[in-house]
């Protein structure tokens, strides 16, 4: 193993946890009243030598703080290595795949539709056929495998697996998917907290993974932002573990979102000159920008979202103003709060009231001399049907939204340049 991975430490006041704390979601100062807090994962520019493996979390195992935390809390080589491989054979089983590295191609008709030379173009990342359809569940991949790591250690309060606590999610539809599929392939019971505007084919698969689903409507007494949220961090408080996509209440799952910021920079290396990520919670952008510093191969990293709800962007602006966008955590509450207007796109999943992950989506920006794009609607929907005029892939309209943002500001770039979309989120 190596060290790639030293340990965690909050992005907002600086608070240190080792990385072999069992279920260290959350940095010890966040409180249900501040949840302004966010665990970032401390690692050191090494070498990229990853291994031949299909399976991502395999051929980047070293990488992972994953890894990192079974060694420390001492799990053999081949335990870590048995407990990867056990849930992913585990999760094919009831998704009818597992993980694999997925590809990342130049769609040549995008590319000459949208005018670029031979030499540049637009290179999708197709994850639809991924667990769920969508990234979603690279994330919540590190965070059970951190579950049956401390199990398989003896490290957790349950005596058994009759006894574990519930897992809990906030979504409305592939993180929701992904997650009750992971917790069918090991029987770990989860609430499944969705809004009221939920699809019904969501709800029907969620069902059918046996997941305990619980439709939130907004309470008279709920602050601004999303009442989903409130509902699972009031189950979370009750003593279930927080099983979702924003490093705010779960740090883990900014892990398993690096595998594909690496299979990018494996793909790509130097020779890319942007990435576009559509952004909601922010853990995926987050993630991509943390892979990007591991490795030290730094794209412009864009993240994109619509004019229907864009608190990154506005985050970004205020962030400028009062110091600079690099390490603004302490800025918070100057720069990050809920969506005003009532969100809306045609990119449903991405419509967040609130950024979480933004710091570590803007550390990645400047790092990377990138910066936030807003797409327009009409982008949205541009970019959604060039998506299925132009390729064989059944992305949603969420899924194509980092295709929108290169819409959006295509004039601003050369046109051999080499662009990175991410098509996630099927179309169901």
């Amino acid at each position: 193993m190596s060290d790639v991975v030293m340990g965690l430490v909050c992005a907002v006041c600086g608070t240190r946890v080792a990385i072999g704390t069992p279920l260290s979601w959350v940095c010890p100062q966040s409180t249900p009243t501040d949840k302004h807090h966010v665990l970032h994962f401390e690692s050191d520019v090494v070498p990229f030598r990853p291994t031949e493996d299909l399976n991502p979390f395999l051929a980047y195992r070293e990488y992972l703080a994953v890894d990192a935390f079974g060694h420390a809390i001492g799990l053999s080589d081949a335990d870590r290595i048995d407990v990867i491989s056990s849930l992913d054979h585990a999760i094919a089983a009831v998704a009818g795949t597992g993980f694999k590295k997925t590809p990342l191609l130049r769609n040549d008709s995008i590319s000459d539709a949208l005018g670029f030379t031979a030499e540049g173009g637009v290179w999708i990342k197709d994850e639809t056929h991924n667990v769920g359809g969508s990234h979603k569940a690279r994330h919540l991949f590190t965070e059970m495998v951190h579950l049956l790591m401390a199990e398989r250690a003896g490290v957790v309060p349950w005596k058994s697996a009759h006894g574990r606590p519930p897992l809990a999610i906030s979504s409305c539809g592939n993180a929701a998917i992904a997650a009750s599929t992971i917790a069918r392939a090991v029987d770990w019971p989860i609430a499944v907290h969705v809004p009221t505007f939920a699809e019904e084919s969501v709800l029907v698969m969620l069902k059918s993974l046996q997941a305990d689903v619980r439709v939130c409507p907004r309470q008279n007494s709920d602050p601004a932002g999303d009442p989903c949220v409130y509902r699972f961090r009031e189950a979370v408080s009750q003593g279930a573990i927080p099983f979702g996509v924003q490093g705010t209440e779960n740090a883990w799952c900014l892990d398993g979102g690096r595998t594909i910021g690496w299979e990018i920079l494996q793909e790509m290396g130097h020779r890319g000159d942007r990435v576009f990520i559509q952004v909601g919670g922010g853990a995926f952008a987050a993630s991509v920008g943390s892979a990007m510093r591991t490795i030290g191969v730094h794209p412009k990293l864009h993240a994109v979202q619509t004019e229907g709800c864009a608190p990154l962007a506005r985050a970004w602006e205020k962030a400028l103003a009062t110091g600079g966008a690099h390490h603004a955590g302490a800025r918070w509450n100057e720069c990050m709060w809920p969506w005003e207007s009532e969100p809306h796109s045609a990119a449903d999943g991405i419509l967040d009231d609130e950024t979480y992950d933004w710091i570590g989506v803007l550390d990645a920006m400047v790092e990377t001399g990138g910066s936030p794009v807003v797409a327009s609607e009409e982008d949205v929907i541009a970019a959604f049907q060039m998506a299925h005029r132009l390729t064989s892939i059944n992305v949603s309209p969420t899924g194509s939204a980092g295709l929108a943002g290169l819409l959006a500001v295509r004039e601003q770039i050369k046109s051999d340049e080499r662009v990175v979309v991410v098509f996630s989120g099927v179309a169901r």
